[in-house]
Formats: C-alpha cells, structure tokens, sequence
C-alpha cells in the first residue's frame, strides 16, 4: 500500500484488532485502538523501531481504547523506548458523542477484569470531514454511529484503505443492542457512507479477518448493496 505497512496485534479477552500502520521507510505511524496489554503494544513498536505520531481511537469501548492513555504516557517517556519518539504523542478520536464511555473505562475495566484499563480524554474530538495523517498519508474521518454514538472510521482513497473498527466485519456488523445503540444508523451508515467508497476498497476490521467492502456489499447477510 505505496510504503504503508500494517501490524495487526489481538488483545484483550475480546480479540480486538490493535492495529499498527507505519511508514516502511521513515518507520512513522500511528496505533488504532490500544484497548489493552500495553507492554505488548509497546513491544511490537519498539521491535519493529517505528515512532508513534499519534494514537487513533475509533470508538469507546473498552476494549478499544482502555490502554490508550497507558500506551500515551509510554510513548512519551522515551527513557523507558529504545525507540526516539515525539515529546507527545496526542490520543485523536472518536467523536465527542462517545464522551460517557471514555470516562467509563476504569470502571468497565473492573466488571470485564481488564487490567490496567484508564478513563482517557482524547487530546482532539474527530468530527465528519476531518482528516487524520497516518505518516505522509491523509485519512479521511467518517462519523458512523449505531455501534456507539461517537464511532468513527478512517479512509484513504489514495490508498483505497479503510479502518472501520466496529462498523462492519466480514460477513456481520457491529452490535447495536446497548442501550445506546441504534441498529437503523447503523445500517444507513454502511448504505450511504461505506458502500460507496468502492468495492477495491480493503477493509481492516475491529476483530476478525478483513474484508473488501465488494465482499460485503455483495454477500453481507445484515446490509448488502
């Protein structure tokens, strides 16, 4: 993906993706939901040498953002790195509307047995139309609510990459039974955001295998085309 690569790191009892995108060259990138077992997030950063611009939340739920701000204050104390990172490292991500589940994640963490989960504030709220730099790459920020109020995801058309978390999977789509859920926005989401950025379009997912959104809108069984 013209010099982008992609680590993909399962953690927490949940399986979700933590997923890693660096510059093959410059070994800049940035880590897409830490939602647990810092030391190891930090280890493949570290043995792969990549400096970590930023970190990228695409939602609230525990087990994608409950090791953000633990992975923040790592990345910042380079004594402890053999990796020369920024003085800060900013949290980005998700949308304000997911405010109440950042500022649940320690408590959350204690009814899931999640170790070490931390309330985070993100350092800048996304909204629909903002771009995210991912090395020297631009990534556009779709607001897609449904799985949670604030969920976002982050597409390159230039390099027809889009990082949907809990949105839509291979062969499903996020859950909307919270009680904040909201099945309809969900499924309008996919119709009339994700759908339409085209069916070359590789598709990393929040757990699981990825997908093509061609796959999914041919034979996705909840929304197809």
């Amino acid at each position: 993906m013209s010099g982008l690569e992609v680590a993909i790191l399962p953690v927490t009892p949940f399986e979700q993706n933590c997923t890693v995108l660096y510059d093959e060259r410059s070994r800049r990138g940035v880590v897409i939901d830490p939602g647990g077992e810092v030391d190891r997030i930090a280890g493949l950063v570290t043995e792969r040498g990549i400096t970590v611009e930023r970190i990228l939340l695409t939602h609230g739920h525990i087990d994608h953002a409950a090791g953000a701000a633990g992975l923040k204050a790592v990345l910042e104390r380079p004594i402890l790195s053999a990796v020369p990172g920024p003085a800060t490292v900013p949290i980005e991500g998700p949308h304000e509307a997911d405010r109440f589940l950042l500022e649940a994640l320690e408590e959350q963490g204690r009814m899931y047995g999640i170790v070490g989960a931390r309330n985070v504030t993100p350092d800048r709220w996304l909204v629909e139309g903002d771009q995210v730099r991912i090395a020297d790459h631009l990534f556009d920020v779709l607001h897609c609510p449904g799985h949670t109020p604030g969920h976002v995801v982050f597409f390159s058309a230039e390099l027809r990459l889009l990082v949907a978390g809990d949105v839509l999977f291979r062969g499903s789509i996020g859950r909307t039974d919270f009680p904040y859920g909201d099945h309809e926005a969900l499924l309008a989401a996919i119709r009339d955001k994700l759908y339409p950025l085209g069916d070359d379009v590789t598709v990393l997912c929040g757990h699981g295998p990825g997908t093509t959104i061609g796959r999914e809108r041919r034979s996705n069984p909840f929304v197809r085309g």
